[in-house]
């Protein structure tokens, strides 16, 4: 099995979680408790219990636990970007590689065993229910200009880059691919706990409805 590593950039963390032991113990921890309890709840002091270490320990790798969340937020943007240039690397046909980036992005997620330290299923599930608390804040200007939102704006990007070579002359490539990245969580969040607001449903197959509902959007979008 071949383990990997995100280049994650430095000014999300005080000391890279992926460079130690204990470093990965907060990050795999981190993501549980966070996953159990919810964003309101959680603590360092909770989690340094989990990982029978000391509250000041974690400080050394985070500052706080807004900068935590934002961590393990753009360690999934880099992941989903990572999945989907690997699956995209040789396909030349740009219709084919969009449609293969959407599903990525909106398909149910699996433990990835080449990142064995990160609950990628957990992490999704973070992602769906807290994600918007990373920009929600009265520092969200100084946070944007200190670089913390460039993994998610790399990933929009990339999917944008895909969207122009499909239709060159379509004017929203960025607000249409911001739209269906926020999308993908609002739409299984409201399956799950405000069903009026979607017609996806949990007791069916939310995912596979998600992944038809994006591509119609984005394909019919492009297409006018």
């Amino acid at each position: 099995m071949t383990v990997l590593q995100l280049q994650l950039r430095g000014n999300l963390y005080a000391k890279d979680p992926q460079s130690t032991d204990l470093g990965l113990r907060i990050l795999s921890k981190g993501i549980e408790l966070i996953d159990k309890l919810g964003f309101e709840a959680f603590t360092f002091k909770k989690l340094s219990a989990e990982i029978d270490s000391t509250e000041a320990s974690v400080y050394r790798y985070f500052e706080n636990k807004h900068r935590f969340l934002v961590y393990i937020m753009t360690w999934y943007w880099a992941w989903l970007e990572y999945r989907i240039q690997f699956e995209t690397h040789n396909i030349e046909n740009p219709k084919r590689a969009l449609d293969i980036a959407l599903k990525i992005i909106s398909q149910e997620k699996k433990h990835d065993d080449t990142f064995p330290n990160v609950d990628e299923a957990a992490l999704q599930r973070i992602v769906i229910a807290e994600s918007d608390k990373t920009y929600l804040t009265k520092q969200v200007d100084e946070d944007n200009k200190e670089g913390l939102f460039k993994g998610y704006k790399s990933l929009c990007k990339l999917i944008v880059d895909l969207v122009k070579k499909v239709n060159p002359d379509f004017q929203y490539p960025s607000a249409l691919c911001s739209m269906i990245l926020e999308a993908a969580n609002q739409q299984i969040f409201f399956a799950n706990h405000l069903p009026s607001l979607t017609e996806l449903s949990k007791e069916r197959q939310p995912f596979d409805e998600l992944h038809i509902f994006i591509n119609t959007v984005v394909f019919k979008t492009i297409s006018q």
